[in-house]
């Protein structure tokens, strides 16, 4: 940055502006500028007038990419989003851009920052003001004094809202003296625990975990909403305006009913009566005497006329529905307004024009260059520096990442190039010099014979973050189970869960899951038994479910059918992989040059998931037996790229490769972005399906043939008789589950010896991977890509206008919309109901049921920009990657399944534009809960906690079956997911030789406490989620993990709930012995004693030579009972343990014993 610093201030033009600046002569017009100057330009204001810039754009997108080339430069520079303001009546809406634009607001204010973005949109939206906004931002420090109610009041007030968990922005969740809380402000939420009122210690968890990570001294916290207001207030405002005889009776109820909602102490949307609050103003309050930077009027100008136009629209619907009136129909700044503040800065253009809405006081006419970003040619490279070189300037290169920087200086070098490669971009000598980073483009200044040549762009190190990614989830977790909801017993089948009760026996008290089956019986199931208990997920999860009988045969016929079948498949895999090993195929070589240079090339950064696939399938390529690799992951997550690398490898060894996909849109869509992807690299590509012509379909054939292409992408064309490799390296299978059976045997016989990747969109759950280990080679996706930009989510009730308005505010910015309508009988009515609402759109619909052809065509179209809406059923859920279209609306939204709605919300937000999904239910009708709650956990959660865990568990079901192939799936349904992942590790441990544990279950029943009191935790979702857990225990490594958990979430543990630690643990260790049934009693009488009888499996592996070495050690304390069902009884006084806690801990020492003499 120092380095363009000093010389663009030896270049005439640039030394004019700043003389003109000093001068106070403003406003100013600056012309011949392109985007990349501008940046340098205000990057350089910033050194040299030691004065902060704020540039406006005319759209989102340019404050996007100038923000990214300032800090890329490396200086602080924010961007303050625009926002849509909520006027109607929502169900809700998601929060992030609110949050971000505090979140810059409270940076901006306390100037941290260099420099700030700004598009128009954003600057004419009124915000908080300075002075509120300081007010309403507090710290909490370690030994302050602070009183939690008030606290909690304090942030409702500040727009957090309180849930039982806290793991998303904006939360805050109480348990007794720990506060939970995350701050707008912070990437991570902190835990705050108080002794009395006073804070004892802050530090930050892990949302996913709920785990304590490092200590703070203190937080900062902003406020989660940016319309802040006191609601007595706003509500005695709107009592008084309610007699205006002006007003409709629209206007007059909306008005009575929001006040008397704010009495009530409920949350209206505050965005109607931004006019009327003291407490907004105008964003350029808070600049104070920075530089303002306009870059293009004429596109402001221009911008501002749809700006105008849309929200006057907006205003007069809202006028008639009732939600505005006179007072509150201004919803931003005007024109004159804008220009107000904004009239005295730079005016920075590209070309001059023939007016200004302001008059400059003076015109200066830049004579800089652009160049667009070097695609990684070293002959284009050569060619582009060599006139620099002739005339002895200077010439830098920023060439990515540190190790492509030193590849292309070595490369320079041997092409007789005298480069200097450094990390230091402050000093730069004459000649060439090359340097890690990148810009959006590279530009020249002729008049100081300075050219900067740039890689494609790259946010600069250490300002991304990544988002950290828990590795798999666990999918029958009880922590979303509920009463009604069915579960899975594995020894007594499926039933219907009816809540944690708690049973008090003979002075015992102790909880147990109730679980209802068939015929009205019902089981209670001790707590340190949940490992048996899962959650069923199958494929009749919304219904048919059969419960099973108490004690009937059925469920046991069932489970050894499943068994049998789950045996007989692990066997084939294992003979697959077997047979596979034995064959010869081609081994490639390591990565080349070549290979690097193409790597090089990706413009984003690859996520870990994606380096640790690629390298997985290269290790596999580099081997000579023949790769079959399978690749999961969700749309979106960056498969393509990974398999591109792997086809670019086999190309770049001068063999084929053959892409295989199974419809006509996809294999387009495949085409178009190998095309682009691999841009000016020396492959050639062709492409096999109906809309080939039949003359070009020929000459394809011929050039694979003959080996003139290199790649080939294709439907099931691809493997008709005609068609023939010269030297085939690689076939990679696309969603190969969606091929027929047909197909299916002739892709076998392609596959053959040579190596094949197959691709799956659906994600595989990670327990299920974990069992294939050994018999599959899979690489799993689990990490979306870094800044994807959020979807701004709205809840709310079908209405005409609002759709109206969505599609407009889309088609205005030249994109395309979604409309999911999934009832195929009245799609018809449904598109010509839109056509209606929004004439001059072009709409299309498409359903599952149209004739192949026709279906394609539509959505070929569509692909193109020829269609503007397109009305579809559910088809779009998967495969349609489509980055132009930024706007879903879905109709009936409450009757969707999480995971749909999450997949279909996938299909949008696929740019750096911000994307809207409107989910829409119908007018009067009454939620379900279910359907209630399945729509606000796709509006809060939009990427984290628990809805994102619920979306991916029916993803991850169907990912499984996927894998496993149909008549599998049917078999999982039969006994629950969790079960069959079981038994399937179990058959494929007994293939390997590895020992399974005893199949029986162990039952543990001790006459102590133990349970976790309800005021411990009052979540019964979170309590059985624990339960599952401690039931889960193996090792005193875990089980001091868990109390360790339960101390930091939920404070110090009672007596009952350490009992019920120590007797899960004991269960452990007492079925890895071989133990069947610990019963644990105390006898009354003179001494009393703890009396403990422990049932022996008659099969158990067990050194029956040590077992006289073992009673003796215990001095007469315990004996052998053989028999048919051995057992061993164990009596102690009671004066060896004072109470139940040292019981326990003699137990474990006495099973620890067991182990070590008698385990074989």
């Amino acid at each position: 940055m120092k380095l363009i610093n000093e010389i663009l201030k030896k270049d005439p033009d640039y030394a004019s502006l700043l003389n003109e600046i000093e001068r106070g002569r403003l406003p100013i017009v600056c012309t011949g500028l392109s985007l990349i100057h501008k940046a340098i330009i205000a990057a350089s204001l910033r050194g040299h007038m030691k004065k902060r810039v704020v540039l406006i754009t005319h759209d989102e997108a340019t404050a996007a990419e100038l923000c990214g080339d300032i800090n890329a430069l490396g200086l602080k520079c924010l961007n303050f989003p625009a926002r849509d303001l909520c006027i109607g009546d929502l169900s809700g809406y998601s929060k992030e851009y609110e949050h971000k634009r505090i979140d810059t607001l409270s940076a901006v204010a306390d100037g941290a920052f260099d420099l700030l973005t700004i598009s128009l949109d954003a600057a004419v939206q009124y915000t908080v003001k300075p002075e509120v906004l300081k007010g309403s931002r507090f710290t909490l420090k370690a030994g302050d004094s602070a009183d939690t109610s008030e606290l909690a009041e304090k942030l409702i007030n500040a727009g957090y809202t309180r849930s039982q968990l806290c793991e998303g922005s904006g939360q805050f969740s109480m348990r007794g003296g720990i506060f939970d809380l995350f701050p707008v402000n912070s990437e991570k939420p902190c835990r705050i625990e108080f002794w009395g009122d006073e804070i004892d210690s802050i530090s930050y968890f892990d949302p996913e975990t709920q785990r304590r990570e490092e200590n703070a001294d203190e937080i900062e916290i902003s406020p989660a909403a940016e319309v802040m207001f006191d609601p007595p207030k706003l509500a005695a405002k709107l009592k008084t305006e309610i007699p205006n005889p002006a007003l409709t009776l629209k206007q007059r109820d909306i008005l009575a009913k929001d006040a008397e909602l704010l009495e009530n102490g409920v949350k209206i949307p505050p965005d109607r009566y931004i006019p009327l609050l003291d407490t907004m103003g105008a964003v350029f309050e808070y600049f104070g005497d920075s530089l303002l930077m306009l870059s293009e009027s004429g596109n402001m100008a221009e911008r501002f006329k749809s700006i105008e136009i849309q929200l006057s629209a907006d205003t007069e619907n809202y006028l008639e529905e009732g939600y505005l009136f006179s007072k509150t129909a201004k919803l931003q700044l005007d024109k004159t307004e804008f220009f107000g503040f904004a009239g005295n800065g730079i005016i920075a253009e590209n070309f001059p024009r023939g007016s200004y809405e302001i008059k400059p006081k003076s015109v200066i006419n830049f004579n800089y260059k652009r160049s667009t970003a070097w695609g990684g040619d070293i002959e284009v490279l050569l060619e582009d520096i060599s006139y620099m070189r002739d005339i002895r300037g200077n010439v830098v290169i920023l060439a990515g990442e540190q190790r492509a920087a030193q590849v292309l200086n070595a490369e320079l070098c041997e092409r007789g190039v005298q480069s200097i490669y450094t990390l230091n971009a402050d000093t730069a000598p004459a000649g060439v010099t090359v340097i890690p980073g990148g810009l959006s483009a590279g530009f020249e200044i002729p008049s100081q014979k300075f050219m900067l040549i740039t890689h494609r762009f790259i946010a600069p190190e250490g300002k991304k973050h990544k988002r950290k990614h828990k590795a798999g989830q666990e999918i029958g977790s009880l922590d979303e189970l509920k009463k009604g909801d069915y579960v899975v017993h594995e020894a007594h089948g499926i039933g219907v869960f009816d809540g944690i009760n708690r049973i008090t026996q003979g002075g015992v008290t102790k909880d147990y899951i109730k679980i209802k089956y068939a015929k009205s019986d019902v089981l209670y199931v001790p707590v340190t038994q949940l490992d048996l208990v899962s959650k069923y997920i199958g494929a009749a999860e919304n219904g048919g479910v059969r419960l099973n009988r108490l004690g009937g045969s059925e469920w046991q016929k069932t489970r050894k059918r499943v068994k049998a079948a789950v045996k007989d498949m692990a066997k084939q895999l294992t003979a697959l992989y077997a047979k596979r090993m034995a064959v010869k195929g081609y081994a490639f070589s390591p990565d080349t040059d070549l290979q690097n240079d193409f790597e090089r090339r990706f413009e984003y950064e690859e996520t870990d998931d994606q380096l640790r696939c690629i390298n997985e399938i290269k290790r596999d390529m580099e081997r000579e037996t023949p790769m079959d690799r399978l690749l999961c992951g969700d749309v979106g997550f960056g498969k393509t790229e990974v398999a591109l690398r792997a086809a670019f490898k086999c190309i770049s060894e001068g063999k084929q490769c053959a892409l295989l996909v199974p419809t006509t849109i996809l294999a387009m869509q495949h085409y178009n972005t190998i095309i682009r992807r691999f841009g000016e690299m020396p492959v050639s590509v062709g492409l096999l399906n109906r809309f080939v012509s039949p003359k070009e379909q020929a000459r394809v054939i011929a050039d694979l043939k003959c080996g003139r292409l290199d790649m080939v992408v294709g439907t099931h064309r691809l493997i008709s008789k005609d068609v023939s490799f010269k030297n085939i390296g690689l076939v990679i299978i696309d969603e190969e589950q969606r091929f027929g059976v047909a197909h299916k045997e002739k892709i076998k016989k392609l596959k053959n010896n040579i190596d094949v990747l197959t691709l799956s969109a659906t994600p595989i759950p990670r327990t299920l991977h974990m069992s294939l280990v050994g018999i599959r080679d899979m690489s799993v996706l689990e990490e979306p890509p870094v800044d994807r930009v959020p979807i701004q989510t709205f809840v709310t009730e079908h209405n005409d206008e609002m759709i109206r308005e969505a599609i407009n505010r889309e088609l205005a910015r030249g994109g395309q919309v979604y409309y999911v309508y999934n009832r195929v009988r009245s799609i018809d009515e449904a598109a010509a109901h839109i056509q209606e609402l929004v004439p001059q759109a072009n709409v299309a619909f498409a359903h599952g049921q149209m004739e192949k052809r026709e279906l394609e065509k539509i959505m070929v179209d569509f692909i193109n920009g020829d269609i503007d809406v397109l009305i579809s059923t559910t088809i779009i859920e998967t495969g349609m990657d489509i980055s132009n279209v930024n706007t879903m609306i879905i109709e009936d939204a409450d009757k969707f399944g999480l995971s749909q709605l999450y997949q279909l919300r996938g299909r949008v937000g696929r740019s750096n534009r911000t994307a809207y999904a409107f989910l829409l239910y119908r007018r009067d009708r009454m939620l379900t809960e279910v359907a209630e709650k399945r729509l606000s956990a796709i509006r809060e959660f939009s990427d984290f906690g628990s809805g994102f865990k619920i979306a991916m568990k029916d993803l991850e079901i169907r990912g499984a079956g996927n894998v496993l192939g149909k008549s599998q799936h049917g078999h999982m349904a039969a006994v629950g997911y969790d079960l069959y992942c079981k038994m399937l590790n179990e058959a494929v441990n007994d293939l390997k030789g590895i020992k399974n544990e005893y199949s029986f279950e162990t039952n543990v029943d001790l006459s102590v406490d133990a349970y976790i009191p309800s005021t411990y935790i009052k979540s019964e979702y979170q309590k059985l989620d624990i339960y599952k857990r401690i039931a889960a225990i193996e090792s005193e490594e875990e089980l001091s993990d868990m109390k360790d958990e339960l101390v930091d979430r939920y404070g110090s543990l009672s007596t009952p709930a350490v009992n019920l630690l120590n007797i899960a643990l004991i269960k452990s260790m007492a079925h890895k012995i071989g133990i069947m049934e610990m019963k644990g009693t105390i006898e009354d009488g003179p001494s009393g004693c703890y009396k403990t009888v422990m049932k022996v499996y008659p099969k158990a592996e067990i050194n029956t030579e040590a077992i006289p070495d073992f009673i003796d050690s215990f001095g007469g304390a315990m004996k052998l009972v053989s028999g048919s069902q051995p057992q061993f009884i164990w009596r102690v006084t009671k004066k060896k343990y004072n109470n139940a806690g040292e019981y326990l801990t003699g137990i474990k020492e006495m099973l620890k014993l067991m182990q070590n003499k008698l385990q074989l």
